[in-house]
């Protein structure tokens, strides 16, 4: 079987989008890394290339079926191929739902788990029925570990079913210029007739980046999860680059 790896990354001012073949909160406060600011010849290095996009050099050598990379502030396409085909979104549309979570806001109240929340598959944080969390922790968690169970209750939270939810998706989608995408879940699990491009996502990504509170949690490389009965658990961030590259701002990463 083939596994895809889709990864959403900032660096600073750079928005890049790939689609790859081959409670309470913390017990201990997360330090939130900051990304330095970096020079033309670090960003040269970092891209194996220098000024692509402007005509002076080859394009870089990619592996990925569709590819997205462009100013974050001004929006300006540097590279792209296949950036309008459609592709499976899988977690990276979670920052959708994230960005819907944190623009509505309210982020202090408390969510209490339903069963229809816990019917997710893996990966899970395995919430409990019935056991209460603030928007805030759970959207932590979703940005971090990405858990589908996660993304379900809060979408049912904010919209009174994963439909209702979808329709806010898609309406959201619109409203940011990603007219070439469908969503019909908010944890990004394949179905039928749901599907988004590199263009539609590096959208997405560029608003869910503008929100501070997304922008906050995304650079975090882990953070503790307190769970309802008083358990921790230390949430890796799914994100790796955030590792390698010492001038990644975060973002989200997704596999199908």
């Amino acid at each position: 079987m083939i596994r895809r790896a889709l990864a959403s990354f900032f660096l600073p001012g750079t928005i890049a989008l790939a689609l790859f073949c081959a409670g309470a909160v913390e017990a201990k406060k997360p330090e939130v890394r900051r990304a330095r600011a970096v020079s033309d010849d670090e960003l040269k290095v970092a891209y194996g290339t220098s000024d692509f996009g402007h005509g002076d050099i080859a394009a870089p050598r990619t592996k990925a079926v569709s590819v997205l990379v462009e100013d974050a502030r001004t929006g300006e396409v540097l590279y792209e191929k296949n950036a309008d085909a459609r592709r499976a979104a899988a977690s990276t549309q979670k920052l959708l739902t994230a960005l819907i979570v944190a623009e509505e806001g309210y982020l202090d109240k408390r969510v209490t788990v339903q069963r229809v929340d816990t019917q997710a598959e893996p990966v899970r944080l395995n919430i409990k029925t019935g056991d209460t969390y603030q928007r805030i922790d759970l959207l932590r968690a979703l940005l971090v570990k990405s858990p589908n169970d996660v993304a379900r209750c809060l979408a049912r939270d904010n919209a009174g079913s994963i439909e209702l939810f979808a329709e806010k998706m898609n309406a959201k989608a619109r409203s940011l210029g990603a007219m070439h995408s469908n969503f019909i879940n908010p944890n990004g699990l394949p179905m039928p007739d749901q599907y988004s491009t590199a263009r539609d996502l590096a959208r997405i990504a560029r608003a869910a980046y503008a929100n501070p509170t997304i922008r906050s949690i995304v650079c975090l490389p882990q953070l503790v999860f307190r769970y309802a009965d008083g358990r921790t658990r230390e949430l890796e961030n799914t994100n790796k680059i955030l590792k390698r590259l010492p001038y990644c701002n975060g973002m989200k990463t997704g596999y199908t």
